[in-house]
């Protein structure tokens, strides 16, 4: 799994197939099992009705495991661990950091997204941590949600860009702890301008639509990888 000789000779992505791409090293592996274990715990901290001593208990134990973390090296930010060069290249860091599907970030909520031609599909559940109305997702994620979705669905065009309009559409509440799935389209790709539609779906009803208009930036933002 860890012998990345190979795989770092060809461009990653990590949108190929259904499949969760597994990591690219072990460090990865032990960042995502902290990472889900911190959403298990954001979850239940949430959800949890436990006695005030128990929860200050918790959270002086959290501080000093903070402590010591903040103590050893550390990188910030997509381009610092790219420059490191021991982590892997662009896709597959984004792949671990990416704030809606990085799989070692405990703020996403492990949206998982993959290309077919010039359609996309992706999958994902938002628990409690996620919530607005009583028992539904708050709007704002649903949001960035697509805003993630659709970025990725515009990779098909060969024409990526960054978000000018997110339009969303409301059609119904959409429930929390479901298994809620995602449908977009390529519609055009025209010049520095890609536009792409997608829907989100709970038990096969539509309860969100999106169109969203991506610019291609005249300078890379990146400056290496």
């Amino acid at each position: 799994m860890f012998d990345d000789s190979e795989r770092s000779k060809a461009v990653f992505s990590p949108f190929a197939s259904e499949e969760i791409s597994p990591p690219f090293s072990p460090h990865w592996e032990a960042k995502r099992r902290a990472a889900q274990a911190l959403r298990t715990l954001t979850e239940t901290l949430i959800t949890s009705d436990a006695s005030t001593e128990q929860v200050d208990s918790l959270a002086e134990r959290l501080e000093r495991e903070c402590d010591a973390l903040q103590a050893a090296p550390r990188l910030f930010g997509l381009e610092a661990f790219i420059k490191d060069d021991k982590h892997g290249g662009h896709g597959e860091i984004n792949h671990e950091l990416n704030a809606l599907g990085g799989w070692s970030n405990p703020l996403s909520p492990a949206l998982n997204m993959w290309l077919e031609g010039n359609e996309a599909f992706g999958t994902v559940r938002c628990g409690h941590a996620y919530e607005g109305p009583p028992g539904f997702i708050h709007g704002g994620f649903i949001a960035a949600i697509f805003d993630q979705f659709l970025g990725m669905a515009q990779l098909a065009g060969n024409n990526p860009g960054m978000t000018g309009t997110l339009t969303v559409r409301y059609n119904r509440p959409t429930p929390l702890n479901c298994d809620l799935t995602l449908h977009a389209t390529l519609q055009e790709s025209v010049g520095r301008k890609t536009v792409v539609t997608g829907e989100m779906l709970a038990d096969g009803v539509v309860t969100a639509s999106c169109e969203c208009l991506f610019i291609r930036p005249r300078v890379a933002l990146l400056s290496s990888g």
